[in-house]
């Protein structure tokens, strides 16, 4: 059974819970919360992945963009972040964002050592899935139809992941960046099972970034999956497909935390 435990807030309608995951693994929840009161179909909703590198940038962004009477309705904001407190906290990502794939498919990492523990993405979006929405779903009215997660690099590729094996888990899927390139293109196999499996009547959005100066394998991974999905867009799946002048693959990242208000909100 997982615990959540509260402890003090941050800034002013902020607030840090610590949760335990029923297969023991700690987590650090942090939540923006809306000033206003809920619409009648509830709070749009947006999961941040790797919340101690965007919670407080995507929390400042909906809060600016959700200003009356210009602004768009109120959104809750859930970061997921680790007990380290670490931006990005390497071996606790590895874990959660990736999936099962054969050692001999991972490149050779930078530095020369060893992948950390690696394949837990199943495990994690059962977290979020049966453990962590049902929480926030208890506590705070929800919209059922914006209902977002965003993610950066591995977490961009979870966000690609979760879309073609959960596409029923989220409504929009923001995926800055992804790592595609994760165990020999693993994520563009679950992309053609996506396509065989889809629905016209599925109605998705899937917000894909990349900054111009990244790598050119992250550029050629991020093409991929834009023209892979190409047959499905007058077929209920709406992608907003955008590549950043003049950014790379860390500063490109405000740039795609910003933009996700307004893509939880289009049709």
């Amino acid at each position: 059974m997982s615990k959540m435990t509260e402890t003090p807030h941050i800034p002013q309608h902020c607030f840090e819970y610590r949760m335990t995951s029923s297969r023991n693994l700690d987590y650090r929840i942090l939540l923006a919360t809306p000033t206003e009161e809920p619409p009648l179909k509830g709070y749009a909703v947006i999961y941040a992945l790797d919340g101690d590198a965007s919670f407080q940038t995507l929390a400042e962004a909906v809060k600016l963009q959700t200003r009356k009477p210009k602004g768009y309705d109120p959104i809750l904001v859930i970061g997921i972040g680790y007990p380290s407190k670490e931006p990005f906290d390497m071996e606790r990502r590895c874990r959660d964002f990736t999936m099962q794939v054969d050692g001999a498919d991972l490149p050779e990492r930078p530095d020369g050592k060893p992948w950390p523990p690696n394949g837990g993405a199943d495990q994690f979006l059962d977290f979020l899935e049966f453990e962590l929405m049902p929480v926030i779903a208890k506590e705070w009215p929800i919209d059922p139809a914006r209902q977002a997660i965003v993610g950066h690099s591995l977490g961009g590729l979870l966000t690609l992941h979760a879309l073609f094996t959960r596409p029923r888990l989220f409504t929009h899927y923001a995926s800055g960046s992804p790592s595609v390139w994760w165990g020999n293109n693993e994520v563009l196999k679950e992309l053609e099972q996506f396509k065989a499996c889809w629905q016209s009547e599925d109605q998705r959005h899937l917000l894909l970034t990349i900054g111009a100066e990244e790598l050119e394998d992250m550029l050629k991974g991020a093409e991929e999956v834009a023209q892979s999905l190409s047959p499905l867009l007058d077929k209920g799946l709406h992608l907003e497909w955008l590549k950043f002048t003049g950014e790379d693959h860390v500063s490109v990242l405000p740039a795609t935390l910003s933009r996700t208000p307004r893509f939880i909100w289009s049709e």
